[in-house]
């Protein structure tokens, strides 16, 4: 195994897991930093579980994340087939091969007797374990219970005393007590391999130098080595991800619906900030506290033995932190196109006409303006750009712009700043509306507008403040926004001095 090949061996079990999606990229991440091969490998052998075009849906969201495989299904290779369930005669020719090494055995236990035997041992408070009955029966025994028709599943025949050493490339060796481990089944009673078998026979022949794994499986850890014995082969290097949790220090739940990946994508959440996001639960750079990663720069300094061995912490906050940082670089027409189609499903569907529509949340109980479909693409375009730097995801940006497509509703309260009343507040907007109606309509601008009304604040003296507020609170109904220049300059003169002229009555 001289070139580093890796892979992500999904089940088609339904949506893709984010804990699945940092597999895939510390799998990627550690084949393709040492200029290795990434595989996909679908793995279907529980056939029960396999819902129908997941695998298809799959492969779409890694695409979409630009997770290239050099080899896998519908990109071929020299390894195939890379789906586990066109593979069954390479599973059967193995099995037969553990078998001749005495490494496998027939067991005809039924599931009635396999019930009874656990119950009885957890009535006696003994792990529940199969008791190797089936383990010395003599050849032929084996084939005249075969030729009697009795089903049968093919166990591994473990360790039965001593420890079983296995080596972890992120925790070093790890002892495990051969009586603590049970001979599991490697075929099942319809032929169809076991995760167990499947992985380590596939593994093998498309020659996988490194298995980035969960932690979860480090109990299968010793029973991958020891089948590996059997064949005669020498085992990949394994890493051990550790457990993500959420900030309670739980698992992250699927009730939550915390766990899709195409949930996230369908909030807004960009394929960079996740990937971003994912490298860092559980690995950082050695002596680096960098926490921003494009693609390049993680293969540049990726090294999977930086990985720890504790617990990741799913900390939503940090997620919406890089995210924002990534909005925040995009181009502006790149993320136009992005984030427009969030602003028409939050505003295509309202209907501006009449009082019985569903109303929007927050301060804005108004209706549209005028129908979404009449807000022409410069308009949407300009209202991206006033919220990019405050947008977390790109679906905040419907609730982010509520004001440029209703008119706001406010108690008059909010017209008051700090300790001026709202009579003086009033008093304020009358002022700033006759600065803003000296302004030429052709030179409506930000720029225009704020020279117009705070040359004249400054030159009297006045506080700003005391007059800003009640502009910003007047055109957009909320107490954080963009700059009342900018928010004025995308509404237009009209709209603004209504805005103004309402809030004065």
């Amino acid at each position: 195994m001289n070139k580093i090949r890796s892979r992500f061996a999904p089940s088609p079990t339904g949506f893709l897991h984010i804990g699945s999606l940092r597999t895939a990229i510390f799998a990627y991440l550690t084949a393709k930093s040492m200029g290795g091969d990434f595989l996909l490998r679908i793995e279907d052998t529980d056939q029960s579980r396999e819902v129908l075009g997941a695998a298809e849906n799959l492969v779409k969201v890694l695409k979409f994340f630009d997770i290239v495989f050099d080899e896998g299904p519908g990109v071929g290779g020299d390894y195939g087939p890379y789906t586990q369930s066109e593979r069954k005669e390479i599973y059967q020719k193995h099995v037969k091969i553990a078998l001749e090494n005495d490494g496998a055995y027939h067991c005809f236990c039924t599931s009635e007797r396999l019930d009874e035997m656990r119950k009885e041992q957890t009535e006696k408070k003994l792990p529940p374990r199969y008791d190797r009955r089936c383990r010395d029966l003599s050849k032929d025994e084996v084939e005249k219970r075969i030729a009697a028709g009795e089903k049968f599943v093919i166990r591994q025949k473990m360790l039965l005393e001593g420890d079983v050493v296995v080596n972890d490339g992120l925790r070093g060796e790890i002892k495990f007590n051969a009586k603590e481990l049970e001979d599991h089944v490697l075929i099942k009673t319809n032929g169809i391999p076991t995760y167990q078998f499947a992985n380590v026979v596939d593994d093998h022949l498309m020659e996988i130098s490194h298995v980035v794994r969960a932690e979860e499986w480090i109990p299968s850890f010793p029973k991958n080595i020891l089948l590996y014995k059997v064949f005669g082969w020498e085992p990949p290097k394994f890493y051990h991800m550790p457990l993500t949790l959420n900030k309670e220090g739980g698992k992250l739940s699927k009730r939550k619906n915390d766990v899709s990946v195409e949930n996230y994508l369908e909030k807004g959440y960009l394929p960079d900030a996740i990937i971003n996001f994912c490298a860092l639960l559980g690995w950082r750079p050695k002596n680096s506290d960098a926490e921003i990663f494009n693609r390049e720069e993680l293969l540049k300094v990726f090294r999977i033995e930086d990985m720890g061995t504790s617990p990741a912490i799913f900390d939503l906050e940090k997620l919406d932190y890089l995210n924002g940082y990534y909005i925040r670089r995009m181009d502006l027409d790149e993320l136009s196109e992005k984030a427009a189609p969030y602003l028409e499903r939050y505003w295509g569907s309202k209907d501006p006409l009449g009082p019985s529509v569903e109303r929007v949340s927050g301060s804005h109980a108004g209706k549209l303006m005028k129908p979404f479909k009449d807000f022409d693409a410069n308009y949407l375009k300009n209202v991206i750009r006033l919220e990019q730097e405050r947008m977390k995801k790109l679906s905040d940006i419907g609730e982010l712009t509520k004001f440029f497509f209703s008119k706001p509703e406010y108690e008059s309260d909010l017209l008051a700043w700090k300790k001026i009343t709202k009579e003086q507040a009033v008093e304020n907007l009358k002022k700033v509306y006759e600065l803003l109606d000296k302004i030429p309509e052709e030179n409506w601008t930000n720029d225009s507008i704020e020279e117009g009304v705070l040359s004249y604040l400054q030159a009297k003296e006045l506080k700003i403040g005391e007059y800003l507020w009640p502009l910003r609170a007047c055109l957009t109904g909320e107490k954080a926004s963009p700059s009342p220049f900018d928010v004025a300059e995308v509404l237009g003169k009209k709209e603004s001095l209504a805005r103004v002229t309402k809030a004065i009555s």
